[in-house]
C-alpha cells in the first residue's frame, strides 16, 4: 500500500506565525517591567481557519526592535511536496500603537468595536511580489488576509492599531524560478492558496491519486476519445474561460509523462496539452516531469528552435542569454516589431510540433499505443502563442 504524502503548510500559515510571534513579544514587553526580557517564543498556536483547525507552528527567532516594533522568523515547511519555497524564511514586522494617542490629533472618535481590517494593516515588504493589474499591489489574497487579521485580532485591545509587513528575503531570487511574472505578478512570492494546509501534488505518493483521478476521468467520458491536460490551475482556469467542458479537463501537477502513458494504456486516443508556454515547452526537450527541481532546460530548448528554423547567431545568443522565457518570448516580438519578420510564429510552430511528436513517440515507446498529441501554448496574459496542428483540430472540436 503507498504511504500516503505527508501535508504540510502554505506560506500564509507561516506568515502569520511570525506576525503572532512578534505581537506576543510586543504584549509581553509591555506587561513587564521596563528593564526585564519577554520570555523567549518557540511556537504559536495558528488557527487555519480553512480547514477549521489549529496548529503549533515553530518560531525561529523573535527580538524587539524598539518598544513599539518586533520582527519575528519562521521557516516554511510545504510538507512532501517538491516546492522550491522548503525551508525559505518569512519575516514579519509588527509594528503596535494605541488609538487613544491619536484622539488629540483626530476629531473621529475610535470605533467602540473596531474591525480587523480597522486595527490591522497589511504591508508586503521585500520579497512580497507586486500585482500588475492592481497597480502593484502586495500580492497578499484573500485567504492570507483572512488568516493574518483573523488570529492577530484576537490579540488586540479595541484601541490598539498594528502594522503588519510581511518580508520574504529570498523572494525575488525565488520567483525567478516560478512563472509568477507569466499570470501577473513581479518581484517576489504570492501569498496565495485557499487553504493552510499544503498539499504535497508534486509528491510522488500523489502520482497514484492523480492516475486514479485521470482513471475516473476517462470513466466518464462514455468512450469519447479527448481530454485536455492542463498544466496547472492557470491552465484549468484559460481552459474553462474558453469554454472547454469540464468534463474534458484534467489539471495535472508535473508528472505528464506517466499520465500521459496512463491516459494511453486507458484506451485514451487524443489528448489536448494546454499550458503555459514557460512550462509546456519543456517536453519539446524530452522533459516529462517538469518541476524545475529536476530539470529545466528551457533555454536550450528555446534557442535549438531558434538555430532549427536559421535565426542569427547573434540572436541566438542573445536568446540564450534571456533569464527567462517569457524574456525570450518578449525579445523575439521586439525583434519581429523592428524587422518585419515573423520569428515568433516559426519558432512557436516549431517548438508545438516537437512538443506533439515527443509525446506521441514517448507514450508509443512505453505502451506501443498510437496516441494523437496536440498542444496549445499561452503567455502570461493568457494569450494564445501557438496552436499546433492537432492541437488547432481537437481545440475546434472542443469549443
Amino acid at each position: 500500500m503507498t504511504e500516503k504524502p505527508r501535508s504540510g503548510y502554505t506560506l500564509p500559515v507561516f506568515a502569520t506565525a511570525s506576525a503572532l510571534a512578534a505581537l506576543q513579544w510586543l504584549k509581553q514587553r509591555q506587561a513587564i517591567a521596563p528593564n526585564a526580557a519577554p520570555e523567549m517564543i518557540a511556537s504559536v498556536m495558528v488557527d487555519l481557519i480553512n480547514p477549521d483547525r489549529t496548529v503549533e507552528i515553530a518560531i525561529e527567532q523573535v527580538s524587539g526592535i524598539n518598544e513599539t516594533t518586533a520582527l519575528a522568523i519562521t521557516r516554511s515547511d510545504p510538507g512532501d511536496n517538491l516546492d522550491l519555497t522548503r525551508n525559505t524564511p518569512i519575516w514579519a514586522l509588527v509594528e503596535l500603537s494605541r488609538g487613544a494617542r491619536e484622539l488629540f490629533s483626530n476629531p473621529y472618535p475610535l470605533t467602540p468595536n473596531p474591525s480587523a481590517e480597522e486595527q490591522i494593516t497589511l504591508k508586503g515588504g521585500e520579497g512580497i511580489g507586486r500585482i500588475v493589474e492592481a497597480q502593484g499591489k502586495a500580492a497578499i489574497y484573500a485567504y492570507a488576509r483572512q488568516l493574518l487579521q483573523g488570529n492577530l485580532a484576537r490579540l488586540l485591545t479595541p484601541e490598539e492599531r498594528i502594522t503588519v509587513t510581511i518580508i520574504l528575503p529570498e523572494g525575488r531570487q525565488l520567483a525567478d524560478r516560478t512563472s509568477n511574472a507569466a499570470f501577473g505578478v513581479v518581484e517576489g512570492l504570492s501569498l496565495l492558496g485557499t487553504s493552510g494546509i499544503s498539499q504535497p501534488l508534486s509528491a510522488s505518493g500523489q502520482l497514484d491519486i492523480s492516475l486514479e483521478e485521470l482513471k475516473e476521468k476517462i470513466k466518464q467520458l462514455n468512450n469519447s476519445p479527448v481530454l485536455v491536460f492542463c498544466i496547472g490551475e492557470n491552465g484549468l482556469n484559460f481552459a474553462l474561460k474558453l469554454g472547454i467542458s469540464p468534463e474534458r479537463l484534467v489539471k495535472t501537477a508535473n508528472w505528464l509523462g506517466p499520465m500521459l502513458v496512463e491516459a494511453g494504456t486507458q484506451g485514451l486516443r487524443e489528448i489536448l496539452l494546454f499550458g503555459y508556454h514557460g512550462k509546456l515547452m519543456k517536453l519539446a526537450g524530452g522533459i516529462f516531469h517538469t518541476h524545475h527541481h529536476l530539470a529545466d532546460g528551457r533555454q536550450e530548448i528555446f534557442t535549438a528552435h531558434c538555430a532549427k528554423i536559421g535565426l542569427p547567431t547573434p540572436v541566438l545568443q542573445r536568446v540564450f542569454a534571456q533569464s527567462t522565457a517569457d524574456a525570450a518570448l518578449n525579445y523575439l516580438r521586439a525583434s519581429d516589431g523592428e524587422n518585419g519578420s515573423n520569428w515568433v510564429e516559426q519558432v512557436y510552430e516549431s517548438i508545438a510540433q516537437a512538443i506533439d511528436d515527443r509525446c506521441q513517440n514517448y507514450i508509443y515507446n512505453q505502451i506501443q499505443q498510437q496516441v494523437s498529441v496536440g498542444s496549445v501554448l499561452f503567455d502570461r496574459q493568457r494569450q494564445i502563442i501557438v496552436k499546433s496542428k492537432i492541437g488547432t483540430k481537437l481545440l475546434n472540436q472542443l469549443c
